[in-house]
């Protein structure tokens, strides 16, 4: 495989002019065991009007790169990031607090994961979306009030003005979550970013929120970005999906590009991981074996390669670089990548020595003969 020499941030197949451009972007922690790498050297491109995914198991940083956008990364541990933000042709992260916080509602708002801890148990749902109209609007209480309601109506909530006048705990979960997009969409952001937004809902509840995102996404001519542990939440609803592990993206492509062109070994195992309807009935689901990557220490080769059944010797030494040898929109991170010779030569070689054909791996020292 030929590699070529990666962009600042991947192309999309999208012909609009960027949004946002976040370019080699690093948040650092320092802890009792060294440097956390939460986010490590992320670029990435989204264009006006489109929706990208951000996918990932739990602790990959999709949630921290997601806040870094905004700025809400708040702790005496942090090191000072590297790399930049760029909105709209703003360098956004070398702006103060004060001017960063303008941006705030006006121009990108967030749906956060859990709607029982982002909104305030002790205000009302009406007083806590008129406080967003009358502090970036400037609005008056009354057309504030008038305005809530027509908020909490086009987010499908019934009985809105009863509603506006009720707390928190006085909803049910799905209903709260509609009240956050209610409350982040009120002064109309050119970017939201939705922080997996249904994994505190049931399965019904979930396509709800997520058919409604895609509504005012597309009613309002929004650039979103949508962050998930669930490929399939992706599907159909994303122009592009990057594949985030260990603080890096290891795959970015247009959304169907990715489900039939797969290439990194993590985005397979994650397309795997999914739960299929034809599936016989008690067939054992898959799981990625091993756990997922220490972000500390000074990891030396690829962070996936002690759970990857591709997994050869270089992988331990060298980290491969994000690179597009196949076409300008999709770039991976992978010396071995799947459905290429390479891969699969040293896949055959793995299963030789004994890895297991159901991808329930020895450990990958064991593999190499080490």
């Amino acid at each position: 495989m030929t590699a070529t020499t990666q962009p600042a941030a991947p192309d999309t197949t999208n012909d609009r002019e960027p949004l946002l451009v976040v370019d080699d972007w690093k948040t650092y922690f320092k802890t009792a065991g060294g440097l956390l790498r939460a986010v490590d050297g992320v670029s990435l491109r989204v264009d006006a009007g489109s929706t990208i995914g951000l996918v990932g198991e739990s602790g990959s940083g999709k949630t921290i790169l997601s806040r870094s956008i905004l700025g809400l990364v708040r702790s005496r541990r942090k090191v000072e990031p590297g790399g930049t933000i760029t909105y709209d042709g703003v360098v956004i992260n070398k702006l103060s607090p004060k001017e960063r916080r303008r941006y705030w509602g006006k121009d990108m708002a967030m749906v956060f994961q859990n709607p029982m801890t982002s909104l305030n148990p002790v205000l009302t749902i009406g007083r806590q979306l008129t406080e967003v109209l009358t502090l970036h609007l400037g609005m008056s209480k009354a057309l504030a009030r008038a305005r809530a309601v027509e908020l909490l109506e086009s987010v499908g909530i019934p009985e809105p003005k009863k509603r506006a006048d009720e707390f928190p705990h006085q909803l049910s979960g799905g209903m709260r979550q509609r009240v956050t997009i209610a409350i982040a969409l009120s002064c109309n952001p050119r970017l939201l970013l939705a922080d997996e937004p249904t994994t505190a809902l049931d399965v019904t509840v979930q396509a709800q929120i997520l058919d409604l995102l895609d509504e005012q996404q597309s009613a309002r001519d929004m650039t979103m970005i949508l962050v998930t542990h669930d490929l399939g939440v992706v599907a159909g609803r994303t122009d592009t999906v990057a594949v985030m592990y260990a603080g890096k993206i290891v795959e970015i492509a247009p959304t169907k590009t990715l489900f039939t062109e797969t290439r990194h070994p993590y985005a397979e195992a994650l397309m795997r991981s999914i739960p299929t309807m034809d599936a016989p009935n008690h067939t054992r689901l898959f799981t990625i074996p091993g756990r997922p990557a220490q972000l500390t220490g000074e990891p030396k080769g690829c962070r996936f390669a002690p759970r990857c059944s591709y997994a050869q010797e270089k992988c331990l030494t060298e980290q491969p670089p994000l690179v597009a040898p196949e076409r300008p929109d999709h770039s991976f991170a992978c010396w071995f990548p799947v459905g290429t010779k390479p891969g699969q030569e040293a896949l055959e070689r793995n299963l030789s020595a004994g890895q297991t054909a159901a991808g329930t791996s020895m450990s990958l020292m064991t593999v190499l003969g080490a």
